[in-house]
């Protein structure tokens, strides 16, 4: 795919372009005064210049996709369906451990036996404007599973940021329809600058990798026979005991995506309602009769790993997990995903 550069003191032109034709969302800082930054999503408006987020945003962009709580549907309505009123969407700054994520969103969604149509037309409405990591969190571990801090698939475009200016990779159709609709704007980019742009990239991952290695991470390979072998052990049980049963951990997570339906009449309207849901609920997996597989805190903390690091390792060839380091930060119990699975780790070696 083609690779552009455009200013900096361009960039706020070119979006201001795309905004006619579509809702922009992109990074901002709710505060800046804070000791590590977080970035969060807002629709942008023009009198607001473009931020470019160093790191992944708080909020999941499964966020875009399915809402914690919406109608699917109106029953014995002549109303429009939502569907046919989506707008054309544009997310600046998503990062490489989002497009990772979102891999899990799409192959529940649309590569199962039913397609959810909802979820569907807003995928096909949706362009990504992703961005070279520049910077990490604590939290931040996406190499241990494969994911470098720099897109590679998945986006329409990518920035990089270059001295004055970005490096703009096309990566799909819809990403080189945006650079013609702001040819003006972007110029072919020179091999020197692209050169720039992998020793950049290259300086991060060294510095990723001096921040992870002293942690002893459990790394890709080693995980799906970890949890299986650990299946048994106290480890779920001792850090089980911090957990409340929030559900924190999967509602900000990219790559869960459980929910539930319901009905419900409002005046004379019947309405079908998704709800998100999470494992980690006492009633998660209760059925009509009273029975419940996952009646304790141990047996869900458990569930949770093993869909993540067995169940789609069987079923897509990957873990469930990007590294985004999301969940440690929600956990009011503390529960750290990098901690659970050196646990495991450690006493799976003694045990064997």
């Amino acid at each position: 795919m083609n690779i552009y550069y455009i200013e900096t003191t361009k960039l706020d032109d070119f979006v201001s372009k795309l905004k006619k034709n579509h809702n922009v969302f992109s990074p901002y800082i709710k505060d800046p005064a804070a000791g590590e930054i977080d970035y969060f999503y807002k629709k942008s408006v023009d009198t607001e210049p473009l931020l470019f987020n160093t790191y992944r945003a708080v909020e999941p962009l499964k966020s875009f996709f399915t809402y914690p709580y919406e109608k699917v549907t109106e029953y014995f309505s002549a109303e429009k369906n939502i569907t046919d009123i989506l707008e054309k969407t544009i997310i600046f700054g998503v990062k490489s451990c989002d497009i990772a994520g979102h891999k899990i969103q799409d192959f529940v969604f649309l590569e199962g036996v039913g397609v959810d149509s909802l979820y569907r037309l807003r995928r096909e409405n949706t362009i990504f404007i992703s961005g070279d990591c520049t910077d990490f969190k604590e939290v931040c571990h996406c190499l241990a599973w494969d994911i470098l801090p720099h897109p590679l698939l998945g986006f329409d475009l990518n920035l990089s940021p270059l001295n004055e200016g970005y490096l703009a990779e096309v990566g799909s159709i819809k990403g080189e329809e945006l650079i013609q609709l702001g040819k003006e704007y972007f110029v072919q980019a020179k091999e020197i600058q692209i050169s720039a742009r992998k020793t950049k990239r290259d300086n991060l991952i060294e510095r990723l990798k001096k921040h992870l290695l002293p942690q002893g991470l459990v790394l890709k390979d080693a995980v799906q026979k970890l949890v299986r072998e650990g299946y048994n052990l106290d480890t779920w049980h001792n850090f089980m005991l911090t957990c409340v049963e929030c559900g924190g951990c999967n509602l900000i997570c990219d790559t869960c995506h459980c929910f539930l339906l319901a009905d419900k009449k409002e005046d004379q309207i019947n309405l079908k309602l998704k709800v998100w849901d999470s494992c980690l609920y006492a009633n998660y997996a209760r059925v009509a009769g009273g029975a419940n597989p996952l009646k304790t805190r141990t047996q869900r903390l458990r569930n949770r790993f093993m869909k993540k690091f067995d169940f789609f390792v069987d079923n897509l060839g990957m873990p469930a997990c990007c590294g985004c380091g999301r969940c440690i930060e929600v956990c009011p119990g503390k529960i750290d995903i990098r901690e659970v699975l050196k646990d495991l780790a450690k006493k799976v070696t003694v045990k064997a």
